[in-house]
C-alpha cells in the first residue's frame, strides 16, 4: 500500500516511555487512567443488572448507541469548544456529569427502582459526557508534552485506557460482589474526583491562544465544512479517519456489550465470573501491546501498518465468536485486545502529528466523530442484528464486513493521486 504523503523528517532515536519524563504527563496519565477505569467499572455493574433485569441483546444494543450518538453529531463541535475555551473546564464538566451517572445508577440500584426509561436516560447522559472530555483531554496532551514526546504520549494515553479496561473488570467484579451493585457504583463515583482536583490549579488550558494562534470563533456549518476539507486534503489524516471510522462502524465495541451473553453461551455455572475473565482478556490483550510496543519501539506509527493491523482484529474477532471453549475464546480476545490498541493508536498518534496547529481541536473532533460516532451503527450491527440471528452469527458477520471495507479501502487509497507531490 502506498499512499502519498509528505515525508516527515527521521525519527529520534527510540527512547522508551520518553513522555514519562514529564512530570505533569505522569500525574495527566494516572488520572486518566483511573477515570478510564471509573468508566468501566460503571459498565461491567450497570450492563450486569441490565441484563440480569431484563435480558435483552436490543437493550444492550441500545447502550451502545446512546454511548456513540454524541460522539456522531456533537465532537466536531466538541473539537471545535477545546480549540476556543479553557480544556481544564470541559473536562471537569465531563467528569462530573460521569460522577452524576454513576450516582444515579447506585440511588436506582438502592431504592429498587430499575426503569427501563430511567436506564436509558442514564446511557444518553454518559455519552453525552464522554463527547466532551475527550477530545478536550486528547488536545491538552499537545499541551503537555513535547512534539517529540507526543507518539509515545499517545500510545500510553491508549495503553491507560486499556489499563482501565484491565483493572475496571478486576475492581467492578470486586465491588459487585463485595458491595453489591448498589453500593459498588456509589463507591465508583468517588473514581472521577482525581481527574476534576488536577485540573483545578494544572497549568494547561487556560487560553489556546497563548500557546498557538488565537482560533476564530465558532462558525457554524461553514466551520465543520471547513475542518472536512482540511482532512480530506491530507492523505494520512484521511486514510486513518476513513479507516477508525470503518472499524467503529462495523464492530466499534459493541461486543463488549454483549458479554453477558458470551459469558453464558460459554456454559459455565458462574455466568459472572466467565463475564470478567472474557472483558479482562480483552482488555489484557491491550495492555501487554501498549506496553511490549512502547518499551520496545516496535510498530512505529504507519497508515500500511494501520491497515494490516485492523484487518488481523477482524480475524480475532470472528474466531472468538465462533469459539466454544474458554481457552479459544481468551486467546482470540487477547489478540483482539492487541491488535486494536496497536492500530488505534497508531492511527491517533498519525492524525495527533498532521493535524494543524491553528485547528488541532477540530481536527481532532473529526477523528473522535469517525473514531467513537460511528460506534453507534456498531450497535445496530452487532446488538440489534444479534437479537435477530443470535450474537454471535453477527458479531462473525459484521468482522467479515469489516474485513472486506478493509481490503477495498486498501486497494482505493494505494493509488497514487495525482495532485499529490
Amino acid at each position: 500500500m502506498n499512499i502519498v504523503c509528505r515525508t516527515p523528517p527521521a525519527p529520534p532515536a527510540h527512547r522508551a516511555f520518553s513522555s514519562l519524563a514529564n512530570r505533569d504527563f505522569r500525574i495527566y496519565f494516572v488520572a486518566t487512567t483511573v477515570a478510564m477505569m471509573a468508566d468501566n467499572v460503571e459498565h461491567v455493574i450497570s450492563y450486569w443488572v441490565i441484563f440480569e433485569k431484563f435480558h435483552s441483546p436490543a437493550l444492550a444494543g441500545f447502550a451502545v448507541v446512546s454511548h456513540w450518538a454524541p460522539f456522531l453529531f456533537f465532537s466536531i463541535m466538541s473539537g471545535a469548544l477545546a480549540d476556543r475555551f479553557d480544556i481544564r473546564r470541559l473536562i471537569q464538566a465531563g467528569m462530573l456529569m460521569l460522577l452524576g451517572v454513576s450516582v444515579g445508577w447506585g440511588v436506582m440500584f438502592l431504592t429498587d427502582s430499575v426503569a427501563l426509561w430511567k436506564a436509558m436516560l442514564l446511557l444518553v447522559v454518559h455519552g453525552f459526557a464522554g463527547v466532551l472530555w475527550l477530545p478536550a483531554a486528547q488536545v491538552l496532551i499537545h499541551q503537555i508534552v513535547r512534539t517529540d514526546q507526543l507518539p509515545s504520549a499517545v500510545r500510553l494515553g491508549a495503553t491507560g485506557r486499556y489499563l482501565g479496561l484491565v483493572v475496571g473488570p478486576g475492581v467492578g467484579s470486586g465491588l459487585l460482589l463485595a458491595l453489591g451493585p448498589a453500593y459498588g457504583i456509589l463507591v465508583n463515583a468517588l473514581i472521577y474526583t482525581p481527574m476534576i482536583l488536577w485540573l483545578v490549579r494544572a497549568p494547561y488550558g487556560r487560553a489556546a491562544a497563548e500557546w498557538r494562534p488565537a482560533p476564530r470563533s465558532l462558525g457554524g456549518f461553514a466551520d465543520v465544512w471547513s475542518t472536512l476539507r482540511t482532512v480530506a486534503r491530507d492523505p494520512v489524516l484521511l486514510a486513518m479517519t476513513l479507516l477508525v471510522g470503518a472499524s467503529s462502524f462495523f464492530v466499534g465495541n459493541a461486543y463488549q456489550a454483549q458479554m453477558p451473553g458470551f459469558a453464558r453461551d460459554l456454559g459455565h455455572a458462574r455466568a459472572d465470573f466467565s463475564y470478567s475473565a472474557l472483558l479482562a482478556a480483552d482488555a489484557t490483550g491491550g495492555l501487554l501491546g501498549g506496553i511490549l510496543l512502547e518499551s520496545r519501539g516496535l510498530l512505529p506509527p504507519r497508515v500500511r501498518t494501520a491497515f494490516i493491523l485492523a484487518m488481523i482484529w477482524c480475524g480475532a474477532l470472528a474466531t472468538f465468536a465462533r469459539a466454544t471453549g474458554d481457552a479459544l475464546a481468551i486467546g482470540a480476545l487477547l489478540v483482539a485486545g492487541f491488535v486494536e490498541l496497536a492500530f488505534n493508536s497508531m492511527a491517533q498518534a498519525l492524525v495527533q502529528l498532521h493535524a494543524p496547529d491553528a485547528m488541532r481541536g477540530r481536527v481532532i473532533g473529526v477523528f473522535s466523530m469517525s473514531a467513537m460516532g460511528m460506534r453507534m451503527f456498531s450497535g445496530l450491527c452487532v446488538g440489534l442484528l444479534g437479537a435477530w440471528l443470535g450474537i454471535h452469527n453477527s458479531l462473525a458477520l459484521s468482522a467479515a464486513a469489516l474485513f472486506a471495507v478493509i481490503s477495498a479501502m486498501s486497494l482505493i487509497l494505494r493509488r497514487p493521486s495525482p495532485a499529490a507531490p
